[in-house]
């Protein structure tokens, strides 16, 4: 939450620039309080647990949250119960006719690095989705999948399969030490990441407006904002919980599948011992930065966002 100072008082410029939350008295006279409506478009086979992990990073600042969950319309998910979707989601053609509008909006990450954006199935609707941010919700955040296929529609920067999966935890660089969105991060922090593809640096850093914010050496650009687009897209995973990667390596073992044991995750890289979590903390700065900055500029009027 900000702290309310005088803007005459010299810590106020001090600490504006320091990217401290600061408001002025004028500017916390104008401050109406509602509900901030986040909108989590789940695009991940394991519903439940896709959402357990964002709630538990939106919900952990003072502010009341209303989480809404969103589906795509017509594609159908094998591994969450009817039940559950049927009384928690609803479809986005039924958001979109409705005409409601969301202060935040999270499009999670989707199984699916290997295709080709247009060969995915639901690819048109996403893109629907896409476009109808732009005048219905105040901030996006795209992430891994998600991230990519935002930066894709509004930029045409293209992802590229490697040669071999990016798995485990990898040190990044905190490349804007006074963004608010970086808030009380510290120079370089550990992300999780688990996938077949990556955006280049050079790529985005040909994007006129796009601002690359946390970096790495290993595995490429992580979090990128986008101002003109309201949005945000990170293409790893803070909101990870502790077994995550666990689950995954354990599954492919059991199937066969050929892995490496993930990078820095498991202490001395022994998968028999109990990984360590050395991201929580930062996935708590992240998303607690982003909704505060959507509580600074969303409008009290719901529906004047986007106008």
């Amino acid at each position: 939450m900000p702290i309310k100072i005088p803007a005459e008082l010299p810590a106020y410029d001090v600490l504006t620039r320091e990217g401290v939350m600061v408001m002025d008295e004028d500017q916390a006279a104008r401050q109406d309080i509602r509900p901030l409506r986040i909108g989590l478009l789940n695009l991940m086979p394991k519903k439940i647990q896709t959402e357990n992990q964002f709630a538990r990073l939106i919900g952990a600042t003072p502010l009341q949250i209303e989480m809404h969950l969103i589906r795509m319309s017509e594609h159908q998910t094998r591994n969450t119960a009817a039940e559950h979707m049927e009384s928690f989601y609803r479809p986005f053609a039924e958001v979109e006719a409705a005409g409601e509008k969301f202060d935040g909006l999270v499009i999670t990450g989707a199984p699916i690095e290997h295709l080709d954006f247009d060969e995915v199935t639901y690819w048109d609707e996403l893109t629907r989705v896409f476009d109808w941010t732009q005048s219905h919700v105040q901030s996006t955040f795209g992430v891994c999948w998600g991230g990519m296929a935002m930066i894709n529609y509004f930029h045409g920067v293209q992802k590229h399969l490697l040669p071999e999966k990016a798995f485990g935890c990898f040190r990044h660089r905190n490349m804007a030490p006074a963004s608010p969105l970086l808030r009380g991060f510290s120079d370089d922090c550990v992300i999780p990441v688990s996938r077949w593809t990556e955006m280049r640096r050079e790529e985005i850093a040909e994007v006129p407006g796009l601002h690359i914010l946390l970096d790495s050496d290993a595995v490429g650009p992580c979090l990128v904002e986008d101002p003109r687009h309201r949005a945000l897209y990170i293409f790893n995973h803070l909101e990870y919980d502790s077994d995550t990667l666990k689950q995954e390596y354990d599954r492919d073992v059991a199937n066969g599948t050929p892995v490496a044991v993930p990078s820095n995750y498991y202490p001395d890289d022994d998968p028999a011992c109990p990984p360590q979590n050395r991201w929580r903390s930062h996935a708590h700065l992240l998303y607690g930065n982003w909704i505060n900055e959507i509580y600074q500029s969303t409008p009290f009027d719901v529906d004047a966002i986007g106008r």
